[in-house]
């Protein structure tokens, strides 16, 4: 440093002490020289001070930093490293940036804001996840991440340290921890292990925090969470470790405080129902839950906590019995507190009354016997060397043990429930490493301090001296690596003070000591410190006090109180007591208190273990004090920290009073001290706390070198040369290998070098820039005189014109004026005149007019009159006529009626309408007299045989005789009967089906009218909609002045259509993810399962189980009903018609019952075959194999019966379930046409199956009347012994055998009836439809004019419009359907005929090479026969066996260079051929197995390979393949841009549709796997090229750095990659677009791409912008904005500009914009508000709150200009995140892009292997 530098000039800027604030800043007002007592300053409120300064009294004031330096967001940057600029850099953060983090070195300083803040996001996760710690602002997260980081680099365990007083934020900033690690480091598995993590916080809380006077959620405990990580670090497990619960709580609360959070909340819910038994009531009832004075928490519901208190436990795995358990001994320790003891008369011992009902409940919740509880309440039991005796207690000595139970109880279920969440939380696996989180209290001092804070105290010492030994260590290790000379810097050592405490014969020894001492007493043990420690420096007796001592701890003096150490420590609770807890009928409970073996430590290894020893055995002179205790879990945990790298975070409380972003600066100071921030800073400053790279020294400080030094190439050389020339001393700074190192305040003087600097070339730029103005502003005036004069003479000239001008233009004016009234007198009298003739003669005329009007009526009413008369003598004429002829035609009518009866009832009338039945009879009648015939024939042979037998049969004849003669005429009787009966039953059932057809041509009739009237209303309305379209054309031009008002909705319904594709794929992409993870867990669960041999899958399992998204289109497969419908219910309606899938299965289904409807034809016509048959044979008795056969025919009949009507039911519900979803979603038409479709095609099925069911019934019983007539007959030709006079009762058989008949054709009359019924009632279902849809288009159409009508002219026209587009589009899409079959039609007889006269040529071809070699002589000489070239049609051969081979070399094994130098997309042509011919040869299994297969390879590829290049090679194939299938599939839309040869191509049998739609959905998959793999190539380049590198050399200011821009997370020397440039960012996009340039891709795919990934480098660039204070300045605006605009430029170069990727960067763009612009006025607000469109609010404020001034002559942002702005822009509806959801992407769409390519000239290089592939 020069000798002339004195830093304590005039307007030097100091610090001062001051007793409110602490520190106040004041400024020098006159130079001040060593050896003058005063310093003359001036404080900020412009008073004056006089500061006395010496070298024993007060020392200089601490110099203030440059306001340049105020604000960092790391402490170690400041120039001037003291208490005052730490605590005012913390206060402008806190206030004015309402920054609540802040680097201090390697310390993360949080200060408490008692507020929510919206930066703990997932959002914030991820733009902090995978950066370095000292690239963004300070946060929890950042910290988290270096863990995080360090952990998998270094494979090294982490700790996190987190301390601070109570109410300072140690849980949450813990708790924020834990949860990124949670999100970060996700378990791998469904475990959800990072969820059960965050559960045990809610738990722990309840049972663990309470209320004080400093924080409303204090944890009262001490914990160190371990969270095990595997080896590709996923969180596999956690344990925790509690420290010092604060027992006493239970038991007593000061005032406004309260117990721990759990018991208010079981009170809180006391009155639910599974809570009744515990027999609680409000926490006012109860003494442990009253004593604060105050149980309730402003903002908080104990209830609604409870509530999240018992779903962790449950998500913990703890069952709800012992859930029930835990709150039973909750509830019985409050019910404890209750129990009143009263004292005996003597005073010497004590009782409870038996029948204190809090001491039953207490018995009854812990199951305990209520008298020894009560007896062991007041008595306790003394053991000596002799004999064992009983001793009364006193009243307080009862109160105490009664304490002291509750307190045991509850630290027992403490442990038990911390034990059973480290079970939850344990894992099977192996721990590769772990993070410890610690959250444990910090130093503490309060008026009184007892046995606690002393342990309390005692942990901060011990982890203060760890963290000053990790500091040292650090700034060591840095000076080594930068081989900068070590010189030893002396730093507070603690080890006395901890020596003190726990040593031997220290105050913890002596305590423990004392303890064992039968009667030993605090006082005693207080006078054994005093003669021990009193020669200690860190030990002193209070004056006025016996009772007390004081302990000098490394942040304060605390005086403590001895009384109750003893106690405390003891922890002593009654052997008695305990023994009868153990005996508890609840075995939880027994649990509680039995004792458990201390664990043994280990050395070997720091292994999770428990965090509170236990006792080990009841003997109390071997258990374990408190202070013991808490000393081996102390010791433990700093061994786990001393083997892990250790992170703090020291939490401040900025106020008392909780207020939000109040900060008192006494209190922080006092924490600061305390927590060791101050002690890292006087350790940074004892060294060289400033360090500078040497090309960022270079770029800041170049201004102070002269030109010919900036040219040496070598920069070190440069700085060194520099520094030697501007600081003389050489002990101010060292230079190191990579870094130079300065003393404190050297960079402050290198500031203010550079300031002046820049100062006066600012005065040199102001003086040539002002005198070049006031030339300019000279000139512009004498200029601007000139004009003047010149257009003011003008004026004067012009003005004379004028004035001549105007006096001629008055007398013209005076002139006509004059005329004009004259004329006007004599037109008004002329008028006057003509109107009184007029009226005069109208009068006249009138009186005329009216005498011919009254003769003329007087006319008509004659006439009238006399037509009247006439036509009533008319009428009384014709009426008598009729009534004449009415009698007449009565009387005749009856004759005709009486005749029509007689005739009905003759035969000839029955005949007439029987005469099918007649003819049926005789062809019977005629059967039955061949069957007589051959009875005669055999009863001639039987007579022959019968001869010997002549008496028998004589007798037998006689008795069948008289048999005959008395039961035949009763039978043929009772015969004719019947048949009278049927007779009659035939012509009621006529006369019904007359009826009914009369009743249905009625009714067809009527509903033909009401069809023609609704037809008229139809041409009606049609004439109004012609007359609408007229009007729309008429106003057609008015629509195209007014198309600016329809594109806004037009962009509306595009968003909502780029939202809903969004949705849809977005739907994909989530199913692909499920699908990976379900993939990635089979060949987990696979894996342990795997047994060596060979192993085949089921044969069901077809290629289709595979990686395909959708079901096979298979014909042959057939989907279940059912699951069907079930699908239809739960997906709805919308969802089920674009399922694929379940569309497939309906079709199926359809195809299945018409298999099934043809199957039972079959049968019935089988079985009319076998009747066929059997008549035809003879006679013969029926075999037993025939029997069976029947049989076996009527049992299939049965259960083909069966399975009809379950089929009918089932598409009887399909029917309704789908109806129902139809009617609930009328909005979509398209739907709706669809499964009209889909319904009718059902129904057709339905009533084809009930049609052909109905045959079979009648068939099946014609087949079994038959056949029981063959064995009737055949029977009786067996049995038949009588002669020929027995042709009477054969006559008989007859009658019978025709009343059968009859019976059969009557039965065959009812099924045609009742199917004619069944059809009537069909066809009156359809006409009523048809009615009610025609009612609903007449309604619709009514409604629609309505609408219309009361719509404005210009939306009249547009809706109309609207509406025609629509109908047009349906008719269209109508006659496209009918051209689509009539085609489909077309090409099939087209392929038909050409397969016959192909034949055709080959017979002809045949016949006549044989006529030729027939004919032909033998040649003399060899013909040589030259081959036609065939003429190929563009398709290739395969056969079916070569299929995994064609994908294998096609889709495996395919690499992007084998095929980079013949056609783009050459795979997708190949196997689009492939499909062509499998689609000529009609192989429909073919197809499906290739498409199905060829999608599967192509996921397995993509899923093996995350390469760009061949993500990119297989999306441009596979969408040229969708494009293939459209161009060919023989739709005229996809039609219109083929050639005539490619027409020829389409397909001829398959409609491919569904097979597109899969396509489609796996071209979006592709896509989105592609932006994946692009984001991460670019996204660690983003924020280098983008923020960071200097596109404009020399335009970046450099500004000092802390401690965590060189922190081991930066380390470049382990071979870290270089930052990126710009150029690189570009050229990788450059090379992006060339790979899917080569690889054939659309255009319109490769700019949504480019316009993805545009968004990502948006998004990562303004979410870093705003997470970083250090690139918020102007210079970074100028930069940022540069870099777009060659991004922009990149676009136009590449033809990418119209893909809109432009747009995506407007966002970064207002941020640089905002960046540059002024930020002073209300003006500049307005500005800003209307600039930054396209940021929200939040980030316009944090932008202004970041914004950071490079240089002195800029200025910050004040904080009323940012609150203006705020006001601006509150109207604003802006989203609440803060930063841009980088995981956003936009919905992609594949526009049709046909090929010209021509499928016949296409050529396969031999070096793909495909030579078994035949062109065809």
């Amino acid at each position: 440093m020069t000798n002339k530098y004195n830093p304590y000039c005039k307007f030097t800027r100091v610090w001062i002490p001051d007793p409110e604030e602490v520190w106040k800043a004041a400024e020098i007002i006159r130079d001040f020289k060593e050896g003058q007592p005063v310093i003359h300053l001036k404080l900020e409120d412009e008073t004056s001070l006089e500061y006395p300064v010496g070298r024993d009294s007060n020392p200089l004031p601490f110099l203030r930093n440059p306001d340049i330096l105020v604000g960092e967001n790391d402490l170690t940057a400041l120039s001037y490293l003291h208490e005052p600029a730490v605590l005012h850099n913390l206060k402008v953060r806190f206030l004015e940036s309402n920054h609540i983090y802040t680097y201090c070195g390697i310390v993360l300083v949080a200060i408490n804001p008692y507020e929510q803040l919206q930066i703990y996001g997932e959002e914030v996760i991820n733009a902090y996840t995978g950066q370095n710690m000292g690239d963004m602002d300070p946060h929890i997260f950042a910290v988290a991440e270096e863990a995080y980081k360090q952990m998998a680099r270094d494979e090294r365990n982490q700790s996190i340290i987190v301390s601070g007083e109570s109410g300072a934020g140690k849980t949450v900033s813990a708790k924020y921890a834990m949860r990124f690690f949670a999100t970060v480091g996700g378990s791998a598995n469904d475990t959800n292990v990072e969820e059960k993590v965050l559960a045990s916080n809610p738990i722990m809380e309840a049972i663990g925090n309470a209320k004080t006077t400093r924080n409303d959620n204090s944890s009262r405990f001490g914990k160190y969470i371990q969270i095990g990580f595997s080896r590709r670090y996923h969180i596999i497990g956690a344990n925790m470790r509690t420290y010092l619960l604060e027992k006493s709580r239970v038991v007593f609360q000061a005032e406004e405080e309260r117990n721990y959070h759990i018991f208010y909340q079981l009170c809180a819910s006391s009155s639910l129902a599974e809570f009744k038994d515990l027999s609680l009531s409000s926490a006012e009832e109860f003494i442990y839950t009253s004593l604060g004075e105050n149980i309730f928490i402003e903002g908080v519901n104990d209830a609604e906590d409870f509530v999240k208190t018992r779903e962790a436990f449950t998500l913990l795995g703890i069952k709800d019995s012992s859930q029930v358990t835990i709150f039973k001994i909750i509830a019985s320790i409050l019910h404890l507190g209750n129990v009143e003891i009263c004292s005996e008369r003597d005073g010497d011992s004590c009782r409870i009354s038996s029948n204190d009902a809090h001491l039953q409940h207490f018995c009854r919740l812990l199951g305990v016997e209520l008298q020894q509880m009560e007896h062991w309440l007041c008595h306790r039991k003394l053991v000596t060397a002799s004999e064992t005796y009983v001793k009364n207690m006193t009243n307080k000595q009862a109160h105490n043990a009664r304490d002291a139970l509750a307190k045991h109880i509850y630290a027992r279920m403490f442990d038990w429930i911390v034990e059973h969440i480290n079970m939850a939380l344990h894992t099977s696996m192996k721990q590769h490493s772990f993070i410890g989180v610690l959250d444990i209290y910090g130093f503490e001092t309060f008026e009184v301090n007892s046995f606690e804070q002393f342990c309390i105290n005692y942990a901060n010492e011990k982890l203060q001296q760890q963290f000053n030994s990790h500091v040292f260590k650090l700034e060591q290790e840095e000076y080594m690596k930068e081989q900068i000379p070590w010189t030893l810097i002396d730093f507070y050592d603690n080890q006395p003070c901890i020596d003190l405490i726990e040593a031997k014969l220290g105050i913890l020894d002596l305590l423990d000591e004392e303890c064992k001492v039968p009667r030993g007493t605090d006082q005693n043990w207080a006078q054994k410190l005093y003669k021990q420690h009193s020669s200690s420096a860190h030990f002193k007796k209070p004056r006025m006090s016996n009772v007390s001592f004081i302990v000098i701890h490394f942040a304060d003096k605390v005086e403590y109180q001895c009384e109750g150490f003893l106690v405390k420590n003891r922890d002593t609770v009654y052997d008695e007591q305990i023994n009868i807890l153990k005996a508890s009928q609840f075995q939880m409970v027994a649990d509680l208190f039995h004792e458990k073996d201390d664990p043994v430590p280990s050395k070997s290894k720091i292994n999770v273990r428990s965090a509170k020893s236990t006792p080990k055995a009841p003997n109390k002179d071997h258990r374990k004090t408190v202070g013991h205790q808490f000393r081996n879990s102390l010791h433990l945990l700093m061994e786990t920290l001393n083997a892990t790298t250790p992170h703090y975070v020291r939490c401040i409380k900025p106020n008392d009073d909780k207020e939000a972003f109040s900060f008192d600066s006494g209190r922080a100071v006092q924490q600061l001290r305390a927590c060791g921030v101050l002690e890292t800073i006087r350790i940074s400053a004892a060294g060289y706390p400033s360090r500078w790279t040497y090309p960022d020294f270079f770029n800041r400080y170049r201004v102070l070198l002269k030109k010919k030094d900036m040219m040496s190439p070598d920069k070190k050389l440069v700085c060194k040369n520099l520094l030697e020339t501007l600081i003389k001393d050489p002990d101010m700074f060292q230079f190191g290998k990579t870094k130079i190192f300065f003393r404190a305040g050297q960079v402050a003087y290198l500031e203010k070098l550079r300031a002046d600097k820049f100062r006066s070339a600012c005065i040199k730029i102001q003086k040539t820039v002002r005198g070049w103005l006031q030339r300019i502003r000279y000139r512009k005036i004498r200029r601007s005189v000139t004009l003047l004069q010149r257009y003011g003479r003008g004026y004067l000239a012009r003005r004379y014109a004028e004035y001549l001008r105007l006096n001629k233009a008055a007398i013209v004016c005076q002139k006509q004026y004059r005329m004009v009234r004259d004329r006007r007198a004599y037109l008004r009298v002329r008028q006057a005149v003509i109107t009184i003739q007029a009226y005069t003669r109208g009068m006249y005329t009138r009186r005329i007019y009216m005498e011919f009007l009254l003769h003329h009526k007087a006319m008509i009413i004659q006439k009238v009159v006399r037509g009247w008369l006439q036509r009533k003598k008319f009428l009384r004429a014709r009426a008598a006529a009729i009534v004449i002829q009415c009698a007449f035609r009565r009387v005749r009518a009856k004759r005709q009626l009486k005749q029509l009866k007689i005739e009905a009832r003759s035969a000839e009338h029955l005949k007439k309408l029987n005469t099918g039945m007649e003819n049926k009879i005789v062809q019977l009648q005629r059967k039955m007299d061949d069957q007589s015939k051959g009875l005669r024939t055999q009863n001639d042979q039987l007579q022959q045989v019968n001869v010997t037998l002549g008496s028998e049969v004589e007798k037998l004849q006689k008795q069948l005789e008289r048999a005959r003669v008395q039961g035949g005429d009763s039978q043929l009787t009772s015969l004719q009967e019947e048949l009278d009966k049927m007779r009659e039953q035939l012509e009621e059932a006529s006369l019904q089906k007359k009826k009914m057809k009369e009743e249905h041509s009625t009714e067809k009739l009527d509903l033909q009218q009401r069809v023609v009237e609704l037809e008229k209303e139809n041409t009606l309305l049609k004439s109004e909609k012609e007359e609408l379209n007229q009007r729309i054309l008429q106003q057609s031009n008015s629509t195209e002045v007014d198309g600016s008002v329809a594109s806004p909705k037009e962009a509306t319904l595009q968003k909502e259509l780029d939202q809903e594709r969004q949705r849809y794929q977005n739907l994909l992409k989530e199913f692909s993810r499920l699908e990976q993870r379900y993939d990635n867990l089979k060949e987990e669960v696979s894996l342990p399962k795997f047994h060596p041999g060979h192993r085949r899958n089921a044969s069901n399992q077809s290629s289709l189980e595979s990686d395909s998204n959708y079901p096979s289109i298979s014909t042959s497969e057939v989907g279940d009903t059912e699951d069907s419908m079930q699908l239809v219910e739960e997906m709805g309606m919308e969802k089920a018609a674009m399922d694929i899938g379940l569309f497939m299965k309906l079709q199926k289904r359809v195809r299945e019952l018409e298999g099934e409807r043809k199957r039972l034809q079959a049968s019935v016509e089988k079985m009319e075959e076998i009747n066929m048959r059997k008549g035809s044979e003879s006679k013969s008795p029926i075999s037993d194999q025939e029997t069976a056969d029947l049989a076996y025919e009527n049992l299939k009949r049965q259960e083909l019966e069966t399975e009809n009507k379950k089929l009918k039911n089932d598409l009887n519900e399909l029917r309704k379930a789908v109806a129902e979803r139809a009617s609930q979603n009328n909005s979509s038409n398209e739907l709706q046409d669809g499964y009209n479709v889909l319904l009718s095609q059902l129904k057709a099925a339905t009533e084809e199956l009930d049609a052909r069911k109905e045959e079979v019934i009648i068939l099946r019983t014609q087949i079994v009347s038959t056949a029981q007539l063959l064995e009737k007959n055949d029977l009786s030709e067996r049995n038949n012994v009588s002669d020929e006079k027995s042709e009477e009762p054969m006559d008989k058989e007859e009658a019978l055998k025709a009343y059968q008949g009859l019976s059969e054709t009557k039965k065959l009359l009812e099924a045609q009836l009742q199917t004619q019924s069944r059809q009537h009632k069909d066809e009156l279902e359809a006409l009523h439809t048809q009615i009610e849809l025609l009612r609903d288009d007449i309604e619709k159409k009514q409604e629609l004019l309505n609408y219309t009508a009361a719509l404005s002219p210009e939306a009249k026209v547009e809706y109309s419009v609207q509406q025609e587009i629509t109908r047009l589009t349906n008719d269209n899409l109508d006659l496209k359907e009918l051209v689509e079959k009539l085609e489909k039609n077309e090409r099939k007889l087209k392929k038909q005929l050409r397969i016959y006269m192909k034949k055709v040529q080959e017979l002809e071809a045949a016949q006549a090479a044989a006529a030729a070699l027939r004919a032909k002589p033998e040649l003399s000489r060899q013909v040589t026969v030259q081959r036609k070239e065939k003429d190929f049609e563009g398709m290739l051969e395969y056969n079916k066996e070569d299929e995994p081979l064609l994908l294998r070399m096609l889709i495996a094994d395919m690499m992007p260079s084998a095929v980079s130098a013949t056609v783009p997309c050459l795979p997708a042509y190949i196997l689009f051929m492939c499909i062509r011919h499998a689609d000529y040869i009609n192989d429909d299994q073919k197809v499906e197995s290739l498409l199905t297969s060829t999608i599967n390879y192509i996921k397995k590829v993509l899923k093996k390979s995350e390469d760009f290049e061949m993500t990119s090679f297989w999306l441009a194939n596979t969408s040229r393949l969708l494009h293939c299938l459209k161009q060919y599939s023989g739709d005229e839309t996809f039609m219109k841009q083929n050639t005539g040869k490619q027409n020829e191509h389409c397909l001829k049998n398959f409609d491919l549709a569904e097979y597109r739609q899969v396509l489609s959905d796996l071209s979006i998959q592709i896509y989105q796997q592609l932006i994946k793999v692009a984001e991460g190539i670019i996204q660690p380049m983003i924020v280098s090229a983008m923020l960071e590198s200097e596109s404009i050399p020399s335009l970046a200011g450099v500004k000092p750095m802390g401690y965590r821009n060189r922190s081991s997370s930066m380390d470049t020397d382990a071979g870290a990659p270089s930052s990126y440039t710009l150029e690189a960012l570009i050229r990788q996009l450059g090379q992006f677009h060339g790979i899917m340039r080569d690889h054939g891709m659309d255009p319109e795919i490769m700019g949504q791409v480019v316009r993805q990934l545009f968004h990502c480098i948006n998004a990562v660039t303004l979410n870093n912008l705003l997470l970083r204070k250090d690139v918020c300045s102007w210079s970074t605006g100028m930069q940022l904005r540069y870099n777009t605009s060659q991004m922009e430029e990149w676009l136009r170069a590449n033809n990418l500009f119209q893909s809109n990727a432009a747009a995506t960067l407007e966002a970064i763009i207002q941020a640089a914009q905002l960046l540059q612009v002024k930020k002073k006025t209300s003006q500049d607000a307005e500005a800003i508000c209307s600039l930054c469109t396209s940021l929200t609010t939040q980030q316009i404020v944090k932008i202004l709150n970041l914004y950071t001034p490079l240089n002195e002559f800029e200025e910050r942002v004040t904080v009323s200009f940012i609150r203006n702005i705020q006001n601006n822009l509150q109207d604003r509806n802006d989203p609440p995140q803060l930063l841009v959801d980088t995981k956003q992407t936009f919905p992609v769409v594949f526009p049709y892009a046909p090929s010209a390519l021509s499928l016949e000239t296409l050529h396969i290089p031999a070096s793909l292997g495909l030579d078994f592939l035949v062109r065809v």
